[in-house]
Parts: C-alpha cells; structure tokens; sequence
C-alpha cells in the first residue's frame, strides 16, 4: 500500500453520543480508520475503544494528540472545550475536525 493509499488515522477526543455519527460513516468509508479514543479516566477510555473497535484508548486527552499512530481528531467535547483541544491538536501537527 503506498502511502496515498493509507487509511486516515483517526482519534476521538471525548466519549459522546456525536460519535456514533462520526462512527457509523467511518465504518463505511474506504481509507478511515479509528485508531484510538481519549476520555479522562483512562479505564472509561479503554471500555469505550473496544466499543467502538479502535486499537487504543488513552487515559488523557494529551496522550492522544502525542500518539503517533493518529493522524486527524475528532473532537467531542462540550463547546466550551473546543477552541483549547482544537489549538492543541493543531500544535501536535493533528489535523482536526471541530463541529
């Protein structure tokens, strides 16, 4: 597979019910991939990657945006945590998707 080939690395910051919109398009779309999920408590994080199918979950919102096998985030935190996650996925060179 080349690298145009690759599948989009996906990671989920949050735990909410948007997901599953985000999820079930993924689950049909050629080249995306979820990698991995965060949430604050890292055993909720690890439940909710077996749920959903991703390889990892990260006890922290940082050790996601770190993990260099997520290429873009999707973010699904309340609104009011947006604008901070959005500029710190983009300082860790994420691309993001922010609704």
């Amino acid at each position: 597979m080349s690298t145009q080939d690759a599948p989009i690395r996906w990671g989920i910051i949050g735990t909410a019910r948007i997901n599953d919109k985000l999820l079930a398009g993924a689950r049909t779309t050629a080249g995306v991939e979820i990698a991995a999920v965060a949430s604050r408590d890292a055993a909720k994080a690890r439940a909710y990657a077996t749920e959903v199918g991703a390889a990892r979950g990260h006890g922290s919102y940082e050790a996601l945006l770190a993990d260099p096998g997520v290429d873009a985030v999707y973010i699904s935190l309340p609104n009011h945590l947006h604008h901070r996650w959005t500029l710190a996925a983009l300082a860790a060179g994420k691309h993001v998707l922010c609704e």
